[in-house]
């Protein structure tokens, strides 16, 4: 009996290690860790280094909020005029007063939302992060009577932020801000730092042109080849007017001068000052670029191009199924040789004396002998219809 249970577990293991033939790779299953200790061992984190930190202000009158809600929404649905017109889609909405009203209970959080999705915070601030409660509006002046808003993760190009941008928000003259304006995928030499674009501080209420401006405004230059570039716009509220020993920037500067650092720069600061607001917007190459380095810069453009790695060839077999023999061997052999095939091929046929002939009107309709093989008709259907290869030469 001892002798039966042994067999029965040994032929038990081996059909788990051996399956139609083929050896399976690594341990067998009951030697293995569970699905559940693995992914808990590839999405370990250690929460002293990835526990969030709330560095903005606390939502404003919570309490009063809800209830001022719950009863603009009872007065909206015990109003049977609405009812009516909303029935006969008669009922006009003002989307200004929607915005307003989003803004000011669920806007806030999405705005959150968003700015995670694209790792503003993650690369402003590291752990810290703020729900912007003021809104922050910026717009690009388009030149043709129109303006560019910066909203949450837009598209605007270099060539329509060339100039200083308005800027407006919420505020009475009693109070001080700091505006910030960094490019955080910008900089030519170091990976973890920034670029910053336009620095004001001690700004009176909401005019702009008032404040100390540490920076001017330096319109965006992401490089080619580079993909888009997050550049972003915080306010920060001030409890006092704040000196920052900082070098003076100015359009003439060199880029070195504009490195910038947003995370040890808050730490720096931080009692004095509160983010509040924020916007961003993504940015691509554009020809614009090219004469921001040359004729501002004074120096070469410097572009990027992605360096793909060779494709993975595998082994050959004695029997390849279902792939066609051509293509098959054709992966083995040197496309120089391959392409000189078709050259030749396509030379062979070509007078310069005469006219090519007319390329076939139903190049499907002409019928191929019976007696050629099934991937020798597909590479000559490839041929006449010029796809493929065909087309390198």
């Amino acid at each position: 009996m001892l002798k039966t249970l042994r067999g029965a577990c040994i032929t038990s293991v081996q059909f788990q290690q051996i399956r139609l033939g083929h050896r399976v790779r690594g341990k067998a299953p009951i030697y293995c860790r569970t699905i559940k200790e693995r992914l808990d061992e590839l999405n370990y984190k250690d929460e002293l280094h990835t526990t969030r930190i709330d560095i903005g202000f606390r939502r404003p009158n919570s309490e009063n909020l809800r209830n001022t809600r719950m009863e603009h929404v009872k007065k909206l649905k015990n109003d049977k005029n609405l009812e009516q017109l909303a029935r006969t889609h008669k009922l006009e909405i003002d989307l200004a007063e929607v915005r307003k009203e989003w803004m000011n209970t669920t806007g806030p959080l999405h705005r959150r939302q968003i700015a995670d999705h694209y790792g503003i915070y993650e690369h402003l601030y590291g752990e810290g992060f703020f729900i912007p409660y003021l809104n922050l509006d910026v717009f690009y002046d388009l030149k043709n009577d129109s303006v560019l808003p910066v909203c949450s993760g837009n598209v605007i190009k270099p060539a329509e932020a060339l100039e200083q941008p308005t800027v407006a928000y919420e505020s009475d003259g009693n109070t001080l801000w700091t505006l910030a304006f960094t490019n955080l995928d910008g900089n030519l030499k170091e990976n973890n730092k920034e670029y910053v674009h336009w620095l004001v501080a001690n700004i009176p209420g909401n005019a702009i042109e008032k404040g100390d401006t540490i920076a001017e405004y330096l319109r965006p230059f992401p490089l080619k080849g580079t993909g888009y570039h997050r550049y972003v716009y915080v306010l920060y509220k001030q409890n006092a007017r704040v000196s920052y020993d900082l070098p003076k920037v100015t359009a003439s500067s060199p880029l070195d001068d504009r490195t910038f650092v947003t995370r040890e720069w808050y730490k720096n600061h931080q009692d004095e000052i509160t983010p509040i607001g924020l916007a961003f917007f993504q940015c691509d190459w554009d020809h614009t670029v090219k004469d921001f380095f040359h004729n501002v810069l004074q120096t070469k453009e410097p572009v990027y191009e992605y360096d793909f790695p060779a494709p993975y060839i595998r082994p050959q077999e004695w029997f390849p199924r279902r792939k066609p023999f051509n293509l098959y061997m054709d992966k083995y052999r040197d496309p120089k040789q391959i392409n000189k095939e078709y050259l030749l091929r396509k030379l062979k046929d070509e007078d310069p004396f005469k006219t090519p002939p007319p390329p076939l009107r139903f190049p499907n309709a002409h019928p191929l002998p019976k007696s050629m093989p099934s991937w020798l008709k597909l590479h000559e259907r490839k041929i006449r219809l010029r796809w493929g290869r065909v087309n390198d030469v």
